[in-house]
């Protein structure tokens, strides 16, 4: 149990069963009256921002999220199939539970599965991946004073801004985290 006087910025706990994550708190003590915690948290499943106050001596349970290492092995239609690499079962999820996750994801790469108390609520893809350019507009190195960029399709079907150098066939590293170009690999 954490008390409200106890949180700090990234704490996971359950309020009203759902877990949420401290952005903000802030300890208050006002000349007259009892001190109170200020808290700024977002529902992790949800994705909501909420503001309120807590007393410093109300407690909350410690959320647990689990993160497993899941290979992603295809899509069929709306469900995505993963695989536990320990014991070979597969767990389909649905597209409204994976969202953009898999996006710059291939077959056969491995992603963390986020669950919380046996339930799955979302899939964090690799931090870089490199794929390749199957799609883009000839360009030429030079021809601007500034860091111009053209859109190209990634072999996911992502499309990417990258450097006006870049042609097809050309391998890329991407932050899957912003969905930007950091280099040719």
């Amino acid at each position: 149990m954490v008390s409200a006087g106890e949180i700090r910025n990234g704490v996971t706990i359950e309020i009203d069963g759902d877990p949420v994550q401290v952005i903000e708190f802030q300890h208050v003590k006002p000349g007259k009256g009892a001190a109170f915690v200020r808290v700024k948290y977002k529902k992790i499943i949800t994705g909501g921002v909420v503001e309120t106050t807590f007393r410093p001596e109300e407690k909350f349970p410690q959320a647990r999220i689990d993160r497993k290492d899941m290979q992603y092995l295809y899509n069929d239609g709306d469900l995505y199939y993963f695989m536990d690499m320990d014991t070979y079962d597969q767990t389909p999820l649905s597209k409204d539970t994976i969202g953009d996750a898999l996006k710059f994801v291939k077959e056969n790469e491995m992603c963390k599965i986020c669950s919380f108390n046996g339930n799955i609520f979302s899939v964090e893809p690799p931090t870089f991946v490199e794929l390749e350019v199957t799609d883009t507009e000839p360009g030429f190195a030079g021809n601007t004073a500034q860091g111009a960029t053209k859109p190209a399709t990634v072999e996911t079907g992502a499309v990417v801004y990258v450097p006006l150098f870049v042609n097809i066939g050309d391998k890329l590293k991407i932050d899957t985290r912003t969905g930007e170009y950091l280099s040719r690999v």
